[in-house]
């Protein structure tokens, strides 16, 4: 089997543009939750959100533009940043062979959204005629396919939140086995629309707002945890056969070693730990690990009641005793919840805190839920953390799809 090297990444987040701008605003424990800006606001019960400051026309002409959902406008600016920094040099053979792996929960949903309230509300008598290029799921992995002339398998996943951890995971299976020697993989989401919002109300799933400060609404394994705030962005990485990305000297930024998958089969919205406990122990298996070399844990950690307390005793069927000893975060907190773009996104986060021996703190835990009594890092800012070398991170999802990815500090052999 080879192993897989990251080489590349790329984020556009409510955190900022670029995985310097967002790794530091993790360690400064800042939060990307506001209130929504938009002319339909009041409309809405829920105000707050975790929305990104991105201008499209600064990327894209407007012929493209036109042509590109929110989503696919993130997905090919991240796309952008992970292939700028691994610079892979391909030539035309080995772009023929190159993959792209992309996870979304909703796809375009603001194409869809704007095309449906133009029909209904506006009694358009025509649609635009790029609304089904637009809002398909697959648009923003096409995308990325032509720029980049990438002829391999261009493959979209839709779990719904593992969407994108289940799209890196597939992608390193490939690489692992030989099948290919390269690929993008991540996610993308933009769900900030008035009919999104709307749908996500009724499921009477998402955060109340802070009555003090609207940035502090998210509040994983927190005893006053009201549910988890949406989030938009995306995620990139850059994925390489190891052995040819150190022949070609390339900045090697961390190893994925592990994948897990499981589905919890009883209930479309119920989480059991039984499901994400056998996820983590497939990732585990997989890199050939026992549970005490995990140094730390990116929770999946939404900030909701039912996904906080199974998670925590997920963790514990786990690691046994070493469950209270590892560090454990959510950096939900400040991010809000990406969706299916969520799983790359936090694998970043992951990846970044291994690199930089730094652990993103869970903001906003003030009292712990008595069932939540891990170590989630519940301070203002990172914490040290030397000699981690082994980290996981947790995407699970509605409709049961469990994925956990497990990734190292890069190693000189």
């Amino acid at each position: 089997m080879r192993r897989v090297a990251v080489t590349g990444i790329g984020v556009v987040s409510p955190l900022g543009q670029g995985e310097a701008a967002f790794f530091a605003s993790l360690a400064a424990g800042r939060s990307g939750v506001r209130r929504i800006e938009s002319d339909f606001v009041e409309r809405l019960c829920t105000r707050i959100a975790a929305s990104v400051a991105f201008d499209g026309s600064a990327h894209f002409a407007p012929p493209k533009l036109r042509m590109l959902d929110r989503a696919s406008q993130f997905a090919l600016v991240a796309a952008a940043q992970a292939m700028a920094a691994a610079d892979p040099a391909l030539d035309d053979a080995q772009r023929r062979g190159a993959g792209v792996f992309v996870g979304t929960g909703m796809g375009g949903a603001n194409s869809v959204d704007d095309g449906y309230r133009a029909l209904y509300e506006q009694r358009a008598e025509r649609m635009l005629p790029f609304s089904v290029l637009t809002g398909m799921n697959n648009a923003a992995a096409a995308w990325i396919g032509i720029e980049y002339a990438f002829g391999g398998p261009n493959l979209t996943y839709s779990t719904a939140c593992s969407s994108s951890a289940v799209a890196i995971g597939e992608a390193w299976r490939r690489i692992r086995s030989g099948e290919m020697s390269i690929a993008l993989a991540g996610g993308t989401e933009a769900p900030l629309n008035l009919g999104t919002l709307k749908a996500w109300e009724a499921l009477k799933t998402l955060a109340m707002e802070d009555a003090q400060d609207p940035a502090a609404s998210c509040k994983p394994f927190a005893r006053d945890r009201s549910g988890l705030v949406l989030g938009e962005g995306a995620a990139m990485l850059v994925l390489e056969d190891l052995e040819r990305a150190q022949r070609r000297g390339a900045r090697i930024r961390g190893e994925l070693v592990g994948y897990g998958l499981s589905t919890d089969p009883g209930h479309i919205t119920r989480p059991t730990s039984d499901g994400q406990a056998r996820a983590m122990t497939l990732a585990l298996q997989s890199a050939e690990l026992a549970p005490e070399r995990i140094g730390y844990i990116n929770a999946h950690g939404t900030g909701t009641q039912a996904n906080d307390a199974v998670e925590t005793a997920a963790i514990k069927q786990v690691f046994g005793e070493h469950a209270w000893r590892v560090p454990v975060s959510s950096t939900k907190s400040m991010h809000g919840h990406l969706l299916g773009a969520a799983g790359a996104l936090e694998l970043v986060a992951t990846l970044l805190a291994v690199e930089n021996q730094t652990l993103p703190p869970t903001i906003n835990l003030r009292v712990p839920d008595p069932q939540c009594d891990l170590d989630y890092i519940a301070q203002a800012g990172a914490r040290a953390a030397a000699g981690v070398e082994f980290a996981m991170s947790n995407a699970f999802a509605f409709g049961g799809t469990n994925a956990v990815l497990v990734c190292r500090s890069v190693d000189p052999t």
